[in-house]
């Protein structure tokens, strides 16, 4: 039998929005810090919370002890509420007919539940970087990935797609082939036309 092309894919920035600037500008609002400045200091442990080092709990008593105005439930409500769903999301029932979806995301799984119930039945496998550890571009995280490819598929056939360029090198160092995820979304439409070309060179 032969194997599907592999798709995987990025969510934030792809195929639902970043929380960044939205959030942000509500929790900063009316507050003692700027927007700037809350961003500045959210890089500061970012790495840490994806890679769940800082536990999700941990990150808003941090949000807390700068914004004191704001509930911790207001808070996360705020932050869920920004999670839209992108263009990329209403494809994804038709690129599963043609390839195997993974989900590689650097994220919090507590802020996506509602997310993922609506990615699972179109997914093969959902790797969230606070559950495993790991966080993009480490490319241990993308070797991890690896471990839910079919055994009989090859580096030819497998897609990534991420709005983030230090991304995109680590897996093409791993053979995989990729794609920039660009705030037009014109990605969308060269998707199909690399699976359908990926899934006719393995057969031949």
């Amino acid at each position: 039998m032969i194997a599907k092309p592999q798709l995987v894919l990025d969510l934030a920035g792809v195929l639902v929005s970043n929380f960044s600037k939205t959030f942000w500008l509500e929790v900063s609002g009316g507050s003692d810090i700027s927007f700037q400045d809350m961003k500045e200091q959210f890089n500061e442990i970012r790495k840490d919370l994806w890679t769940g080092k800082m536990k999700e709990e941990h990150f808003w008593a941090w949000i807390r002890e700068r914004v004191q105005r704001m509930s911790k439930e207001e808070a996360q409500e705020s932050l869920i509420h920004s999670l839209e769903p992108l263009p990329g999301f209403i494809h994804l029932e038709r690129w599963s007919r043609i390839a195997d979806i993974h989900i590689l995301s650097n994220h919090c799984k507590e802020w996506l539940e509602h997310v993922l119930t609506e990615l699972e039945p179109y997914t093969r496998s959902i790797t969230i970087s606070n559950q495993v550890g790991l966080c993009k571009p480490d490319i241990q995280i993308f070797k991890y990935v690896e471990q839910y490819f079919d055994k009989d598929v090859c580096n030819g056939t497998i897609l990534y797609i991420d709005d983030q360029e230090k991304n995109l090198k680590q897996a093409k160092s791993l053979g995989w082939n990729t794609l920039l995820a660009d705030q037009e979304h014109t990605w969308i439409e060269k998707v199909e036309p690399i699976l359908l070309r990926n899934a006719v060179q393995w057969q031949i």
